[in-house]
């Protein structure tokens, strides 16, 4: 069974491109909402169900926010794909800094990984929210994966790197 966001359809929460933009615990500046830094997020959620999501094939979407834990799960696939060679915590942070200067694409445009998941943007405003938004999501959450993908003395943690070779929703990571 594959697990789903706790963040159901809340009112009151901005959507771009039939996503909702979910609150973090993040210090890292963008659109999005900062929350209590106790409570869960979708970056936590993300990270948390990541090992069991990516066996599945298929995702039964029961909110919009399925659609962001999807998008982030895949993110995580390619961010442990990048990290796979990285020996020690150093050169891992310098993949995933790497990985986020590159161009994040929204829905419409070429190398967005999910066509029909999210609705292109109908304006070029709603384009630049979505892009500033998955951007921030993307650091914050590479960030957080790196926690987990190395210990504490800096080298890789394997129960985490073995999972760069999975295919999530039969899409193989870049």
């Amino acid at each position: 069974m594959v697990y789903h966001s706790s963040f159901v359809d809340e009112e009151g929460v901005t959507k771009a491109c039939g996503c909702p933009l979910l609150a973090l615990k993040s210090h890292i500046k963008g659109p999005a909402p900062i929350s209590d830094q106790e409570s869960t997020d979708i970056v936590d959620e993300a990270i948390t169900f990541f090992r069991a999501n990516v066996f599945f094939r298929n995702f039964d979407i029961k909110s919009s926010a399925d659609k962001l834990l999807i998008y982030l799960t895949y993110y995580i696939n390619v961010a442990l794909k990048r990290l796979e060679g990285c020996r020690t915590l150093a050169e891992g942070t310098k993949a995933i800094i790497n990985l986020g200067l590159e161009d994040v694409p929204v829905p419409g445009e070429s190398g967005f990984p999910f066509p029909g998941l999210f609705t292109p943007p109908k304006s070029q405003q709603e384009a630049l929210l979505f892009r500033n938004y998955l951007k921030q999501i993307r650091e914050e959450t590479s960030g957080r994966l790196l926690g987990v993908a190395y210990r504490h003395n800096g080298t890789p943690n394997k129960w985490w790197l073995a999972f760069a070779k999975r295919k999530f929703v039969n899409i193989i990571a870049l």
